[in-house]
């Protein structure tokens, strides 16, 4: 059935218009970015199919350009409008994040770090640079790879928070298999990081963990 053919309540454009945009499901806003089918399937029925296939919105989205494009009523043109959103997204939650303290608004902070690491298929260490009243400053990639104690330097990460003059830090890093429990290296360098910027007055407020689907906060979990 086409989506014109299906009662007005139920289209996706019309069903986001009357009761907002979080009482669609996943294929239901996937298939309003998509706009149509192909042949056979209808855009719901499309985007129904390409999560099933991939196993989640996360895992479609992370897909580099030539695996994306390869997917059925995919191509360049939808791989460019996807990577636009994606980055909107990411500029949004920033700019909520250096107008407020990030404590006044978590879901910002953790959505802001999901949209910067959920899509790299190696391990990054962000360093999000606060100010005295826990603005963000600025988020700096400073390492990539396993991320343990031989790969963090502290003398880098304080040398970060010197040049900027924050006041505070957050520590995030992502974990591309998809578990979000640290390790015991993990427990470690946030330690080591914690006592090294706690020599210049800075406090390591939490680390997060990205992962697809879940979120590690040592914070929520008394662990720094």
């Amino acid at each position: 059935m086409q989506i014109n053919q299906m009662p007005i309540e139920a289209r996706p454009r019309e069903k986001l218009l009357s009761k907002g945009a979080t009482s669609l499901t996943d294929a239901e806003l996937l298939a309003i970015f998509l706009r149509t089918g192909i042949k056979g399937l209808n855009a719901i029925e499309l985007a129904d199919m390409l999560l099933k296939q991939q196993g989640s919105l996360g895992q479609l989205f992370s897909l580099e350009c030539d695996s994306f494009c390869q997917q059925l009523g995919l191509g360049p043109a939808k791989y460019v409008q996807l990577q636009a959103v994606l980055e909107l997204s990411k500029r949004f939650f920033a700019e909520q994040l250096q107008r407020e303290a990030v404590f006044d608004s978590p879901y910002s902070v953790i959505n802001y770090l999901k949209c910067e690491l959920q899509k790299e298929h190696k391990e990054c260490f962000y360093l999000l640079l606060l100010d005295s009243q826990n603005r963000l400053i600025k988020s700096v990639n400073l390492f990539q790879g396993t991320i343990n104690a031989a790969s963090v330097y502290p003398r880098e990460v304080v040398a970060t928070v010197l040049k900027y003059n924050a006041a505070n830090v957050i520590l995030a890093h992502n974990h591309p298999s998809g578990i979000a429990e640290p390790s015991e290296a993990e427990k470690l360098i946030t330690k080591r990081l914690s006592d090294a910027l706690g020599l210049i007055d800075v406090s390591v407020l939490d680390h997060i963990i990205i992962a697809a689907g879940n979120t590690h906060s040592f914070a929520e979990h008394g662990q720094i």
